[in-house]
């Protein structure tokens, strides 16, 4: 079975083929996730994407064919919707809000023992987006009709048809009770109990692609449409059922997300960064994040590679990044960052290769706090960037294997058309190598540590 997925990443937009019973990517279309700046507020392109998105699977669709559509996108992120389309653009999660919305949105947000999910900057609990779009905007907040959550919007654009999904709303939206399953206190507070759409199971079949769409696209004949998933969730999916617990996750991209199946979800600490997930069976998940793909290429701007005088370099000298290149998120969210023990400037190779630690070093730190246990598989990015995969081994002292495939998310959000879990996946993983790191690598876990908590 084809499935076409269209994955919307906080940086890029993908639409991609996948033959989901291999768990095999086939081809890939690929564009930047731009923000536009005008408006009322900096928002999401989601013409330009759904643009995109056309024309990509009208290629696809010539070249390969396909046999249904699937949806994945990030979190933080909903839809108002009205009659004729969107009330209000689709926000950037990453606009702050006047203080004193801040404020009043802090008086009304459930606990965290409630949501399991951490107050965080800007936009990233859907909930305070949504508090600010009904006070700054009352007028054309009156006018929404239904509010779907980010990957059904586009299911929403394909279908006609409206809904929210439960890996989306238990994603530190504020929104949701994991361990209930249900609504928290917060919809009752907004107002907003009889706007949001009818809640369905990720794999659920929201409808088929409409007659304009198809005939835009050129299909033969009606395709389904899958009701989509939260992106980390979708890396999480594929392992679901293929592993016993203790086992973790950890999905890369802008985001890296650690999934600790089988962790503690009552020991989760609300300053660093901790939440629950909700996983594609309606499961809370202990996990935790930073924003590790950001970090990264904010410190490597793309370049440099780990050579192995550059890594004797930095773990010798021990030339540290610490936490945190992006403030107000992640396991230390009010670290100041610095760069220590470096009297020169550092060249690309080195930055690489401090980056890498400094990543490596940040998702130990995230798997501690979950409590994880057992092996850990890494999806993304970063699963490509072998001294990562080895570092984090090594600081952990735990099996680490990356998974080869480009990208878990679009794998994931195919199983779907399947109603699969990953029992019968067959997505193939490497184990981490262990020979680039000099014997010191140990003390320098300590010293980073040292400075990370100071």
């Amino acid at each position: 079975m084809k499935v076409a997925v269209l994955d919307v990443g906080k940086t890029n937009v993908k639409a991609v083929i996948v033959d989901a019973e291999a768990r095999r990517e086939i081809a890939a279309r690929t564009r930047p996730n731009q923000v536009l700046t005008g408006g009322p507020y900096p928002h999401f392109d989601v013409d330009g994407i759904f643009a995109f998105f056309l024309q990509s699977l009208k290629e696809l669709n010539g070249e390969f064919g396909f046999d249904a559509i699937s949806i994945t996108a990030h979190g933080a992120s909903g839809a108002l919707l009205e009659a004729e389309g969107l009330a209000l653009p689709v926000l950037d999660y990453e606009f702050r809000y006047p203080a004193e919305i801040e404020a009043e949105y802090d008086e009304i947000r459930p606990s965290f023992s409630e949501t399991f999910s951490p107050r965080l900057p800007g936009g990233l609990n859907l909930g305070a987006q949504l508090h600010y779009q009904k006070t700054a905007f009352p007028e054309a907040f009156r006018n929404v009709q239904t509010i779907v959550t980010y990957p059904q919007y586009w299911g929403w654009r394909l279908t006609g048809h409206a809904a929210t999904e439960v890996t989306s709303l238990g994603c530190h939206t504020d929104l949701w009770r994991p361990r209930q399953g249900g609504f928290s206190s917060l919809v009752e507070r907004l107002g907003i109990a009889d706007k949001l759409a009818p809640v369905r199971k990720p794999s659920g079949r929201l409808g088929y692609v409409t007659e304009e769409i198809a005939a835009k696209i050129g299909l033969a004949r009606p395709v389904p449409v899958f009701c989509g998933i939260h992106d980390s969730n979708a890396s999480l999916l594929s392992h679901l059922g293929r592993h016993e617990a203790p086992f973790a996750v950890v999905s890369t991209g802008t985001w890296v997300v650690i999934f600790a199946v089988g962790g503690d979800l009552d020991r989760l600490d609300a300053n660093r960064d901790t939440l629950a997930n909700v996983d594609a069976l309606g499961r809370a998940v202990p996990s935790a994040r930073f924003m590790g793909g950001r970090e990264f290429e904010l410190l490597t701007r793309g370049q440099g590679t780990a050579t192995p005088e550059a890594v004797r370099r930095v773990v010798e000298k021990q030339i540290f990044l610490t936490p945190s290149v992006v403030p107000g998120c992640g396991p230390f969210p009010g670290a100041e960052h610095r760069l220590v023990n470096a009297s020169d400037e550092l060249n690309a190779d080195e930055t690489y290769v401090a980056a890498s630690l400094y990543a490596s070093l940040m998702t130990k730190a995230c798997l501690d706090l979950t409590r994880a246990a057992g092996p850990i598989i890494v999806e993304g990015p970063f699963a490509r960037n072998a001294l990562y995969a080895e570092a984090l081994s090594k600081a952990i002292g735990r099996p680490v294997t990356s998974v080869s495939s480009s990208t878990g998310t679009s794998v994931g959000a195919a199983l779907l058309a399947l109603e699969a879990s990953a029992a019968n996946s067959l997505q193939v993983g490497q184990a981490a190598s262990s020979h680039q790191l000099p014997e010191g690598f140990q003390r320098y876990c300590a010293e980073w540590n040292r400075y990370a908590m100071s």
